[in-house]
Parts: structure tokens; sequence; C-alpha cells
């Protein structure tokens, strides 16, 4: 079955950096396009960033761009998400999610909280 675990998460100040991780298993990662969302109290699903399963090809929402990069390492089953120039409005759980399942995340995420 599909497994996601995010890491990396914690307390940064506005224009900080963080990186977030996610460990991927149960599925072909390198088959799967991958995204970054994120919900922050009180909203719904945010899409952010995804990357093509090769090539690395990204897109991003408005919101982020120029300021967050999205990776991946498919000998590892890994992703990631540089965060950088953060704002408070960055605070959220950001999980990790294949394409398909953006608008859904099942994962456990991890807490981003942009605060000085």
């Amino acid at each position: 079955q599909v497994q996601l675990v995010e890491s990396g998460g914690g307390v940064v100040q506005p224009g900080g950096s963080l990186t977030l991780s996610c460990a991927a298993s149960g599925f072909t990662f390198r088959g799967s396009s991958m995204s970054w969302v994120r919900r922050s109290l009180g909203k719904g699903v945010e899409w952010i960033a995804t990357v093509a399963n090769v090539g690395g090809a990204a897109q991003y929402a408005d919101s982020v761009k120029g300021r967050f990069f999205i990776s991946r390492d498919n000998a590892n089953n890994m992703l990631y998400l540089q965060m950088n120039d953060v704002r408070p409005d960055d605070t959220a759980v950001y999980y990790c999610t294949k394409y398909s399942s953006r608008y859904s995340p099942t994962s456990q995420g991890t807490q981003v909280t942009v605060s000085s």
C-alpha cells in the first residue's frame, strides 16, 4: 500500500529557509508524478507544487513560485521541498502526495510554523 512519510517541519522565522522530505514506499515511485500540498488552519487543501516522474519538470502555485523548489530522488524514493523566504502565511501542515491524489492527502504531514 502507498506509504508517504513527511519530515523536516518546524518553527522558522520569516525570511528563513526549511527543507521538507518525504519518504515513499508501496508503489512505483519513479512512475508517479508527485506533489506537495498544504492545509492551514480553517482552510482547505492548497496545491503548491508538482514534479514530473522523470526529467524533473516542475510546476508551482503562484503563492510559492520563486521561493519554493520541489525535487525528487528516484533512486531512493524521496521527494523534497526547499522552502526559501518563508512568510507567516506559509504556516500549514505540509503533505506529499501522488499527483493523482493531490487534493486528498492521507499521510500525517509535517507542521511548518513561520513565526518571529
